[in-house]
């Protein structure tokens, strides 16, 4: 048993390491490209954000849960406990906040002009700040209500004698109440579900037209096929392969979630194996972006080797 956590401990480690320097790089890289009048898209913003929010995730989740599973048990103080959840868990909303968000812009973006979407496909992109604003202030306000209300999240040594105790590894949290699971369900996992079935609405969406648009350029000889035309398409692609991973991911998670929710004194074995599914998609994503764009993949691999910026921007 202690040789399976050392590799659970092994392989978390390897993400939240490979994923920091990855939404890291990646972060950078857009930040390069701005300075150097490079004309980002729409969904660029978008992204930055998602970066943001996995990277907050990996340091909040996956540093103290890798510390937990190699043994070191109490390494926060109630504030700190109450900290990490509070940030990790806004890291969360903020990630499905914005993979929502870049599939529905997406599918409007894509959506032939005689759509319902016509009217939106100009005023869709002077809007993106603001709903990624409001995401950032709603996840920060319901997961610093909810703690205070229905949650009491704690340093595991002042929990050990309260009961509807689950530990988290490193944290504990009580119930305080039985309304808890209401405030839960109303504030957390019901804004979740919806944003998952608008992912799966928009993915499928988007399937949808790109099969139809292939189905349209069949017969016209592929050099007449505008560049427009296939970088929107290779770019839908790409958020269809990121919301996809996203989607299988966070479904995984919260299956064990809900696994680890139900017992009130969950096994070691539970609680770290729902840490390291919870941290793969913060892994995996910025590396992902980076196989699709290759401008911004370049440029990752040249500041991981600290090399000098070759002239690859031009500006628009």
């Amino acid at each position: 048993m202690a040789n399976s956590f050392f590799i659970i401990g092994m392989i978390i480690l390897t993400q939240t390491v490979v994923g920091i320097l990855g939404n890291f790089s990646l972060l950078c890289s857009y930040i390069i490209l701005h300075f150097m009048g490079y004309r980002l898209r729409s969904t660029d913003l978008i992204l930055k954000h998602l970066i943001v929010a996995n990277s907050l995730f990996l340091l909040c989740k996956g540093v103290p849960q890798t510390m937990a599973v190699f043994g070191w048990k109490h390494i926060c103080s109630d504030f700190g406990c109450k900290l990490l959840f509070f940030l990790h868990r806004v890291g969360r909303g903020v990630s499905i906040s914005s993979i929502c968000l870049l599939s529905v812009f997406q599918t409007i973006t894509i959506s032939p002009m005689n759509s319902c979407w016509k009217n939106l496909k100009v005023k869709a992109p002077k809007y993106i700040a603001f709903f990624i604003s409001f995401c950032w202030i709603q996840c920060m306000f319901v997961h610093l209500f909810f703690p205070l209300y229905a949650l009491y999240v704690s340093d595991k040594r002042h929990s050990t004698n309260m009961r509807n105790t689950r530990d988290s590894g490193y944290c504990s949290d009580t119930d305080l109440e039985k309304i808890s699971g209401s405030i839960y369900v109303a504030l957390i996992v019901f804004p979740e579900m919806s944003f998952s079935v608008l992912i799966f609405w928009a993915s499928g969406s988007m399937i949808l037209t790109l099969y139809r648009h292939s189905q349209r350029v069949l017969y016209i000889h592929k050099a007449s096929v505008s560049p427009r035309s296939s970088a929107e398409s290779r770019a839908t692609q790409s958020i269809l392969l990121l919301a996809s991973t996203f989607m299988c991911f966070h479904t995984l998670s919260c299956i064990f979630n809900v696994s680890f929710a139900l017992y009130h004194n969950p096994g070691s074995w539970l609680v770290y194996t729902t840490g390291l599914i919870s941290v793969c998609f913060p892994f995996i994503s910025p590396f992902l972006l980076m196989s699709r764009d290759s401008i911004v993949s370049s440029l990752c691999f040249l500041y991981m080797k600290n090399s000098v910026l070759p002239n690859l921007i031009r500006k628009t």
